[in-house]
């Protein structure tokens, strides 16, 4: 733990987009994991109406008379945690698939990347809006219809990754001494493909954030548990009109704020792990 703390510490120095990214996403983690100790429940109607901020109501209430911070916090935790989820789905799906396919190549190589070229060959969002119509409306089936929509460009990327660490000289002398596939697929290849991989999580997730609140926006999230959802708070403001500048404001405020810092993380990431745009 403690050399992972002076790693950390001397990439956010030497990178320092990537600190003022890791600075944005602490602070709506820190909003997300401490606010809702100190706000009001988010579904519980507080006035009558539409209100101004005051020092009670930092940002008001909406047209309904919910407490918008109370929302917004609400909504921090709804967004991270499904777009979370639907990141480590993308990668649980495919970087076992996109390793195969790069290591053994020949037949599976092309089957598997046949499939990924047809999946990329839609608009990611429409195929997420077709995943959603397909499976039904609910929490678990817009995890599901985020993370098929990031799998496909992962799965290519991760192949990309393991054909390049595949004809190190390292490799080819595991498998000079005999060492099965497998075994150096998961003992050496893998292992030293794990940069990439987490660099592709980072901005997965950027994008994942988007397409939650993209879908949440047409009223295709359909889920109890993310009633406070950013993009859902954009479509509630925006149907409101002038009455829902505010709500609509702060909502693509946090969308911005939580995309940028990933952003801004994965990009120094990229330049840190990703042994071909590492820095010298």
């Amino acid at each position: 733990m403690k050399r992972f703390l002076k790693w950390w510490m001397t990439f956010l120095r030497h990178h320092r987009p990537a600190m003022v990214g890791a600075l944005l996403l602490g602070l709506v983690l820190l909003v997300a994991i401490v606010a809702p100790w100190f706000a009001v429940d988010p579904s519980e109607v507080v006035a009558k109406g539409q209100s101004e901020p005051s020092a009670e109501r930092w940002l008001g209430t909406d047209p309904l008379g919910y407490d918008l911070w109370a929302r917004m916090v609400a909504g921090a935790r709804a967004t991270l945690y499904i777009s979370l989820a639907a990141t480590m789905l993308s990668l649980a799906l495919v970087t076992l698939l996109g390793a195969v396919a790069g290591y053994f190549g020949r037949w599976v190589d092309m089957l598997i990347m046949r499939f990924v070229d047809f999946m990329m060959s839609f608009p990611s969002f429409l195929l997420a809006m077709v995943t959603v119509a397909l499976l039904g409306q609910g929490l678990e089936k817009l995890i599901v219809a985020v993370g098929v929509v990031g799998a496909p460009l992962i799965a290519r990327q991760v192949r990309a990754e393991v054909l390049r660490v595949r004809e190190i000289e390292f490799t080819a002398a595991a498998r000079a001494l005999g060492f099965g596939k497998w075994r150096v697929l998961f003992r050496h290849v893998m292992p030293n493909a794990i940069g990439p991989i987490i660099v592709l999580g980072t901005l997965g997730m950027g994008s994942a954030i988007l397409d939650v609140a993209g879908l949440n926006f047409l009223g295709l999230g359909g889920d109890p548990y993310a009633q406070s959802e950013w993009g859902l708070l954009l479509q509630q403001g925006w149907n409101e009109g002038s009455r829902g500048t505010l709500q609509v404001t702060v909502a693509g405020i946090a969308l911005l704020i939580t995309v940028l810092g990933l952003n801004l993380l994965g990009d120094g990431l990229k330049d840190e792990l990703d042994p071909r745009t590492r820095r010298r």
